[in-house]
């Protein structure tokens, strides 16, 4: 687990350290010890040697001889045993924008996703031991569970009309379900995921061609129905009227054939020509 650990001030050894090399310096010119201003220089080394800068959301993972002794977080100059090996671990979050990689989604239709995550490192001893390389990790992760998650959901709903969620619809369910499927993956690392979500969804160009045509054929499809809808609406509203009004009487022939002429002519997507019958309707 991760343990904070409080280094201190830099700029006290700074000071130590300058002071030390004076001293030397004035032994040295006196002929006064050259032992003790060697000891002086040597020991100013060492002041020096444990001095280090952290800047803003950054840490330092520190190590002894193998064994963790803790991670400093705070920002400025401090001075620590200069033994401890230090590892710069970034606390700034982070952009991740994922190849597109083609995957079939729950159907089996195969498509093209990409994935855009912001993250950052939370618990440094995990980023720092617990995984290899953590950024490479992030990036293993994603597509993992960008795999998974094209498999759990339709690209939409033509070949599975019972599907609520789909990848192409239901953009704010399924990045919730990334977010959660990353995040669980990816705290093994110590990582905390920000936000997750779906950057690129398109058909496998070996298959788009073809659901474009789908998708015209259904939109035709939907469109015809509307069209037949009203119609139908319309005509019985004219029979209706011409009834009421006992404009013209109209026998089960006539009918017919008045509702077949006013179908052709609502319906046709073509302006209808008009035809004048000179002669008898039953003729």
């Amino acid at each position: 687990m991760e343990k904070t650990l409080k280094p201190r001030s830099g700029y006290l050894a700074l000071i130590l350290s300058v002071a030390s090399i004076a001293g030397a310096v004035y032994l040295f010119v006196n002929e006064i010890s050259i032992a003790a201003g060697a000891l002086l220089i040597l020991f100013a080394f060492i002041v020096l040697a444990g001095i280090y800068m952290i800047n803003p959301n950054e840490s330092k993972v520190m190590n002894l001889f193998g064994k963790y002794t803790g991670t400093v977080k705070e920002n400025g100059l401090f001075w620590i045993n200069p033994l401890y090996s230090k590892k710069k671990i970034s606390l700034r979050a982070r952009n991740f924008d994922s190849e597109r990689v083609k995957v079939n989604d729950k159907m089996g239709n195969p498509i093209l996703i990409s994935v855009i995550l912001v993250w950052k490192v939370e618990d440094t001893y995990k980023a720092a031991y617990d995984v290899d390389f953590y950024e490479s990790f992030v990036k293993v992760q994603t597509d993992a569970a960008v795999r998974k998650l094209a498999g759990k959901y339709p690209y939409d709903n033509f070949d599975d009309d019972q599907a609520e969620i789909t990848l192409r619809s239901g953009m704010d369910e399924v990045n919730e379900s990334l977010e959660r499927e990353l995040d669980e993956r990816l705290s093994i690392a110590g990582i905390n995921v920000l936000e997750a979500r779906i950057g690129y969804l398109a058909y496998a160009p070996e298959i788009a061609s073809a659901m474009l045509k789908r998708q015209q054929a259904e939109a035709v499809v939907a469109a015809r129905l509307k069209i037949v809808e009203g119609a139908v609406s319309m005509v019985e509203n004219a029979l209706d009227q011409l009834s009421k009004k006992e404009i013209i009487e109209l026998d089960e022939e006539k009918r017919a054939s008045m509702v077949s002429n006013l179908m052709i002519v609502l319906c046709s997507d073509k302006e209808a020509t008009p035809v004048i019958n000179t002669g008898s309707l039953y003729a």
